[in-house]
């Protein structure tokens, strides 16, 4: 039977695909509002960089590269089969080319929001310190070599997926034959886990190491200048998310609405065991760690979305909150700089989320009598992940490091990234001193806010 066009179906999709899209500049909030005052607008501008350099390579070979017809040796597919889109929008009578019940270039607006959130998120390691050119460069390399592969292993046919030829498929064998051919025991990854957390999180981590600490790393205060934005950011996310999650059933149906409820228990529960474990460890419940909890429970459920119960789901979250806010204190004991958490939270999350489903999962978790293949299955493809984003990103660091180089210099650290890469700042505290001075109060010189350490350090 031929595919049909669904109006509801297509509807649903192209919200799907803005609420994603909204993510990224969401996720600058909350990156934006994590930093010290001199940094903000850096840091958003890496999301918003993120989205333009990924958005270009996306439409010119990413979709290509992800998901066309010729794989090569299941690691990428060609990237000039369809080169610039050319082939994937209409047939040669014009008429729009469908990917199940929508038109492919629907499809292709879904995905590339998809890329684009990945690449934002690792910019959250190496706040304050890195070069916006090199980040840029960074971000159009490791989305070709790192991103577009994985997103053909694991959701284009390849070696991470379910098909005959792939890693599931070699461990525990194949069902069925002919075109029905399929790994017995395929891996679940149903809107990124692997793709999007695993990848960001473990890229996140190498950028850490590589780039190397901010001045003054773990002997000054580096605290959030801006926690309603990061509460905003969070918001934002949480929304978006509904998309990233309810939209990767690919249909309004059934499997869409259980998405977005176990997206909504997951995130819920984590909330909670973020605050529960601040209160016990530190004494108070934070509104730095309710937004942290959000983000973790929503990483946690991404790739759980379709195969756990609310209930389930539940548990997924309330131990993904709790395994995150302890997570995020490693970088002290081992030293490295993860400026705003982006290994605590996406590479830990994405960790658990995946591997849980092999415990959790409604069919073939452990916990549910499905036995033990599934969860090797999901440890398998979690570790790939790992391996491969991490061998990518330090090659391309490193080289990118002898190269472009990644530090600006420590006056300009010192004085703020802001201004001296962008010529710019994110508060005019000049203009607010003076607002301050015709008021009932003493004026603030301009120079003053320079000297407070907590606000503008």
């Amino acid at each position: 039977m031929e595919n049909a066009l669904d109006s509801g179906d297509t509807a649903w999709m192209l919200i799907s695909a803005s609420l994603v899209l909204l993510m990224t500049p969401g996720l600058a909030f909350f990156y934006g509002g994590m930093v010290r005052a001199k940094s903000v607008l850096n840091m958003m501008m890496m999301s918003f960089g993120a989205i333009g350099v990924v958005g270009v390579v996306y439409v010119l070979w990413g979709y290509s590269m992800s998901y066309g017809p010729s794989s090569i040796g299941g690691l990428f597919a060609n990237p000039f089969e369809w080169f610039g889109l050319n082939g994937t929008i209409t047939d040669s009578a014009g008429e729009y080319i469908l990917t199940g019940s929508y038109p492919a270039v629907v499809n292709v607006a879904f995905q590339i929001t998809f890329a684009i959130i990945t690449v934002a998120l690792i910019s959250g390691a190496i706040a304050d310190r890195a070069r916006f050119g090199t980040w840029l460069v960074f971000a159009g390399i490791w989305v070709t070599l790192a991103y577009f592969p994985l997103a053909h292993m694991v959701w284009g046919g390849g070696l991470l997926s379910g098909s005959p030829d792939g890693l599931a498929a070699k461990l525990f064998g194949v069902s069925g034959t002919g075109d029905d051919a399929a790994a017995a025991v395929a891996p679940i990854d149903f809107a990124g886990g692997t793709v999007v957390h695993i990848n960001a999180g473990m890229a996140a981590l190498v950028l850490a190491l590589v780039v190397g600490r901010r001045k003054g790393f773990g002997r000054i205060a580096m605290r959030p200048h801006n926690l309603p934005f990061v509460m905003l950011g969070a918001a934002l996310l949480w929304f978006g998310w509904f998309g990233f999650n309810a939209g990767s059933a690919l249909a309004a149906d059934g499997t869409a609405g259980l998405a977005w409820i176990n997206t909504t228990a997951a995130t819920c529960a984590a909330m909670l065991g973020w605050l529960i474990t601040e209160k016990v460890r530190d004494g108070h419940a934070t509104s730095l760690g309710a937004a942290s909890g959000v983000v973790a429970g929503l990483v946690a459920i991404t790739p759980a979305a379709g195969a756990l119960s609310p209930v389930g789901s539940l548990a997924l979250g309330l131990v993904a909150g709790a395994l995150c806010a302890l997570a995020v204190g490693l970088k002290y004991r081992l030293g490295y700089d993860d400026s705003l958490d982006v290994v605590g939270v996406h590479l830990v999350a994405g960790l658990w989320g995946t591997v849980a489903i092999g415990l959790l999962g409604m069919d073939t978790g452990l916990l549910y009598g499905g036995g033990i293949q599934q969860l090797v299955v999901q440890a398998v493809i979690a570790l790939a992940a790992v391996v491969l984003s991490g061998l990518v990103t330090i090659v391309l660091a490193l080289a990118l490091k002898a190269t472009l180089g990644w530090r600006i210099s420590e006056d300009e650290e010192t004085a703020g990234i802001d201004q001296n890469v962008h010529a710019e700042t994110g508060y005019d505290w000049g203009s607010l001193g003076a607002a301050i001075g015709r008021g009932a109060g003493p004026a603030v010189p301009a120079a003053a806010p320079a000297t407070r350490k907590e606000v503008n350090a």
